[in-house]
């Protein structure tokens, strides 16, 4: 009887949780406006254009929030191509 040597089992690297970015309140309502607006067809880009995108209501939004002094996370840094 010969006895089989047993490999140790390799650990895997755990993901990390990431926890969802905190807004405050007011930048909720905010973005809420924005968002609204843009639907209804009123919203205006910076250079007075209409926006046509959700995205786009969407960072409107929480730039005002900033400009009115509202909790904003910031944006996540982008990753450099090597």
């Amino acid at each position: 009887m010969e006895k089989k040597k047993t490999e140790p089992k390799k650990k895997t690297a755990a993901k990390k949780k990431t926890e969802p970015k905190k807004y405050e309140d007011a930048a909720k309502k905010y973005v809420k406006s924005a968002v609204h607006r843009e639907k209804k067809g009123t919203l205006k880009t910076g250079s007075g254009k209409t926006v046509t995108s959700r995205k786009q209501a969407i960072a409107i939004g929480l730039s005002e929030a900033k400009e009115k002094g509202a909790k904003v996370p910031k944006a996540p840094a982008k990753k450099k191509k090597s």
